[in-house]
């Protein structure tokens, strides 16, 4: 007997969220990401990722065997048409503190950056810097982003494709100026199961009228080129990602990660750098020379 469409979205439903829990809590295991007494700052922007961060993130910690503090803070850019009171409203309703900072980077992006011109990064650049100092002002100890499996693959692939680099979005990582600590506990979750779970839980969506609209082309590419392996390969996203939790230094060609000089050396070698680039010294190069001359003159070369 098949169950009733209710209940057979009931259940569904249920596998999602469990799932998304568990993966999200085991990120944060896996990485470290969360410790007794952090004050973590929950970065709102208003779309599915971080309201699916912070509702999960308040349902661990409710049940957690350590301590710790959330706090969702959201930049206010001062975008037309932005409506102040759908975040506050939330996060009223679901209980947990909250900031709203006011900064102009909407002003500050439109007069600096070139009509038709892609504003992400710097709109990135300055929002980043607003959220920074607001962390160090009120002492939060943890960053969380809403960052999950899928943005992280498609940054592996901008890096390889765009910048010759393998890098990606860690989990966790340290600022550049060291102050601050990163996490992103999605990391491990796919974007389709959050599209999926905001929509069941009917989060109030805020659309990006400025930068969130305009995504960079490069990033749309790689977006429907994973889409479509997917679609041909189902798992292929998740193998990827796998394959950046394995690295194996001896069979890529970084000699910052692995020592290749060394590896199977028999003495030290003098000049390798020179003898490498065809640059031999006067004396390691007469045999050779010699040798060219008696070949082209069509003698032999008697060695003592």
């Amino acid at each position: 007997m098949s169950l009733e469409p209710n209940r057979k979205a009931e259940l569904e439903f249920n596998k999602l969220h469990k799932r998304l829990r568990r993966q999200v809590g085991q990120a944060i295991a896996d990485y470290a990401m969360i410790e007794d007494g952090d004050k973590v700052m929950v970065c709102l922007s208003g779309g599915k990722d971080s309201y699916t961060l912070l509702d999960i993130l308040l349902q661990l910690q409710a049940k957690a065997p350590v301590r710790f503090e959330l706090v969702a803070v959201h930049l206010d850019q001062k975008q037309p048409g932005y409506s102040p009171e759908i975040l506050p409203d939330h996060l009223r309703g679901v209980g947990v503190p909250f900031t709203i900072l006011e900064q102009d980077t909407y002003s500050v992006v439109k007069r600096v950056v070139p009509e038709g011109k892609t504003m992400c990064g710097l709109c990135s650049r300055l929002r980043r810097g607003a959220l920074y100092t607001h962390a160090s002002l009120h002492g939060f100890t943890k960053i969380a982003l809403g960052h999950h499996r899928d943005d992280i693959v498609e940054t592996m692939f901008l890096n390889l494709f765009h910048h010759s680099k393998l890098a990606a979005m860690p989990p966790k990582l340290q600022s550049d100026d060291g102050r601050h600590i990163v996490i992103r506990p999605l990391a491990y979750c796919a974007e389709d199961d959050i599209a999926e779970y905001a929509a069941a839980k009917r989060f109030p969506i805020m659309p990006c009228n400025l930068c969130g609209s305009q995504e960079t082309l490069q990033r749309k590419a790689i977006k429907a080129m994973l889409a479509e392996w997917e679609r041909k390969h189902p798992g292929r996203i998740e193998n990827t990602f796998r394959a950046l939790t394995d690295v194996r230094p001896s069979q890529l060609a970084d000699r910052q990660l692995f020592d290749f000089v060394a590896l199977g050396a028999r003495g030290e070698r003098s000049d390798a750098h020179a003898w490498l680039a065809g640059e031999a010294s006067e004396e390691t190069d007469r045999p050779a020379r010699a040798a060219a001359v008696a070949a082209a003159s069509g003698l032999d070369i008697l060695e003592a």
